[in-house]
């Protein structure tokens, strides 16, 4: 079920949003043309379902001759502004696919292996940011408490095992988590190297399906991520994670292969 409050600010903006449309006398095309988005987003916006991304504020300002109201009304949150979108999904999701290439998503990740990764990053965070964002993160993976909802699928490249983030004792630990949520809770699939190239070898991508609304692809790169919801481009997507779980090991086979590399790791810091 998805967080109240967040549905609160996803109504509350659609229904800005559709006053400023009708008092132009404008039908969500013609507000879709105007800004540059398809229709269909428009649409999901005013019933609440999602946000828009800055960008696609500013384009609404502008369309609309607002003066940064959509902008501003964007909610304040301690994610990355290009990721809240996604945040805002992830509880409506019924599935969630991710493959990750060099990195353990997020969802999955414990709470040393994220201190890690915000370690690394630039610029540099302050403690107090960093445990804001670990924090965060970690709250996120609430969403796999339940027995149900959403049901995650989670394919690795092989590197994603193999990159020692955080020493031998952190990567023992995740890999371990991941070995656990795979038992109990995760889908597991492993690209090994010998798999060669795949129809992923491109991106990360994260593929949602929902209920009630379309299904969206995420794609995310240094800084920058962004939802993809052109009916066209997420069925490619979707058939590109198909063609590469083709290529990966079986769950129990991945589910081995993860329980070895972390005895690696285990055997590493002794």
């Amino acid at each position: 079920m998805a967080d109240k409050r967040g549905s609160a600010k996803r109504n509350a903006y659609g229904d800005e949003l559709r006053e400023r449309r009708e008092a132009k006398g404008w039908t969500q095309q013609k507000l879709g043309t105007e800004a540059v988005m398809s229709r269909s987003h428009i649409a999901h916006i005013e019933a609440g379902r999602r946000l828009p991304s800055p960008e696609d504020a500013q384009r609404l300002d502008q369309a609309l001759d607002t003066g940064g109201v959509f902008v501003r009304f964007l909610p304040d949150g301690k994610l990355a502004t290009f990721f809240e979108e996604v945040a805002e999904l992830e509880p409506q999701a019924v599935m969630i696919r991710e493959y990750a290439s060099s990195l353990v998503p997020g969802l999955l990740q414990t709470e040393a292996y994220a201190r890690a990764v915000f370690a690394a990053g630039f610029p540099r965070l302050s403690e107090e940011q960093c445990a804001d964002n670990i924090r965060t993160r970690l709250d996120r993976a609430k969403i796999l408490d339940g027995s149900l909802t959403p049901e995650v699928w989670a394919m690795f490249d092989e590197s994603v095992l193999r990159r020692p983030i955080g020493g031998p004792s952190v990567m023992a630990g995740q890999l371990r988590h991941i070995a656990h949520l795979g038992e109990k809770r995760v889908r597991l699939h492993v690209l090994p190297f010998s798999s060669g190239a795949h129809a992923l070898l491109e991106s990360a991508v994260t593929l949602m399906r929902f209920e009630d609304m379309a299904p969206i692809a995420y794609v995310e790169g240094l800084h920058t991520g962004t939802v993809l919801d052109s009916p066209a481009v997420v069925e490619q997507s979707l058939v590109s994670y198909d063609l590469a779980l083709g290529d990966a090991l079986s769950h129990q086979e991945s589910l081995a292969l993860i329980r070895a590399v972390a005895e690696e790791y285990e055997h590493a810091q002794r």
